[in-house]
């Protein structure tokens, strides 16, 4: 019988574009900076040349563009093609992670929906880490603004829910990009009404107001009593911005595209290397991610959810050990402060023209 991996490590998973490989990155430098072993692994066949330092690649296994030049298939249907052979081939993905004992590992997961709500490929993936004694937490992130439109949230509350019923493994849900939420319209309600998901009747007579969903309304109110009935979902703030040279790929200057052997440098945080006679940009330009206590926040989450918060491998502050413990009233004064810090306050009547 194989040795246990004993580690653990946070699977993030999420749609296209929500920010999942924005946030192994920025993780990937909170974790350097409080001194764990990282290493980032992209199980994202589609995802060439990602911007962080890549400890294991399921491009070695299989690629996206193979795969659909082979068999002729689709980009959806060759994803899930892809994560089919990863999972007939588990093995070769084990021995990746034994190469890199005491690590804690992030997998940057594909962001193709089906994976995470009824596909099965994944969430046996999932499963033979547990096996192999890789304790993980889900980290789901969905796009902040969709809070702005009431049946979109409706639909991400029940995308949220089928996830976290379907991978099954403890579950963390994050609102991304929080400097956009009011992108596309106010919020009809206090923030902390969606991080918490609380009375979603308001929700249902704020849609019945649209002539459209007016219709529907039977339909919304099963919908919400299921989201209820398990309430199991919830959400975390975070916002990251990572500078464009932070990147990589085409998304950077051409004096600041690291070549492959600099971005595997695991030293700690990335650093950009200008190519000779080209000067660094200046310190303003490249701030590091702007909220870091949110990503604190959710490491606190994640944490108490894998169980690495209760090991021995830090040696944990006062403060830290209260931080975890930390019940509704901490969780509601920072959800303020988020609310405080990008979203506009309401119009007050003696203020309008």
């Amino acid at each position: 019988m194989a040795a246990s991996l004993a580690a653990f490590g946070q699977a993030v998973i999420g749609p296209p574009g929500s920010g999942k490989t924005s946030y192994c990155l920025a993780m990937r430098d909170l974790l350097v900076g409080l001194g764990r072993r990282v290493s980032v692994v992209n199980l994202d066949p589609a995802n060439e040349g990602p911007p962080y330092p890549c400890a294991v690649d399921v491009g070695e296994l299989v690629t996206l563009a193979d795969v659909m030049a082979a068999l002729g298939l689709g980009p959806n249907g060759g994803l899930l093609y892809c994560m089919d052979y990863l999972h007939a081939n588990v093995d070769w993905l084990r021995a990746r992670l034994a190469g890199l004992p005491g690590h804690y590992f992030l997998f940057d997961c594909p962001g193709q929906v089906e994976l995470g709500t009824h596909h099965d490929a994944l969430r046996a993936v999932f499963a033979r880490l547990a096996q192999w004694g890789v304790r993980l937490a889900a980290v789901h992130l969905v796009d902040s603004h969709y809070c702005t439109d009431p049946a979109k949230f409706i639909s991400v509350l029940c995308t949220s829910l089928a996830t976290m019923l379907h991978v099954e493994l403890p579950h963390v849900n994050l609102l991304s990009k929080m400097d956009l939420i009011e992108q596309f319209g106010k919020l009809a309600f206090n923030l902390d009404y969606y991080t918490e998901v609380l009375d979603l009747s308001y929700l249902v007579d704020h849609l019945a107001s649209d002539p459209f969903f007016r219709h529907y309304r039977r339909l919304n109110e099963k919908l919400v009593q299921l989201i209820e009935d398990y309430s199991l979902v919830s959400f975390i703030p975070l916002n990251i911005q990572v500078p464009p040279w932070r990147r990589g790929g085409d998304g950077a200057p051409p004096s600041l595209q690291l070549p492959t052997a600099e971005r595997e440098d695991e030293a700690g945080p990335l650093r950009p290397r200008p190519r000779e006679g080209v000067p660094l940009p200046a310190p303003d330009t490249c701030p590091p991610p702007q909220d870091k206590e949110s990503l604190r926040r959710v490491l606190q989450a994640v944490d108490k959810a894998n169980g690495y918060g209760f090991g021995e491998q830090e040696q944990r502050s006062l403060e830290a050990m209260m931080s975890a413990a930390m019940g509704a009233d901490f969780h509601f004064s920072s959800t303020l402060a988020v609310q405080e810090k990008y979203l506009q306050p309401p119009e007050r009547e003696d203020e309008r023209p």
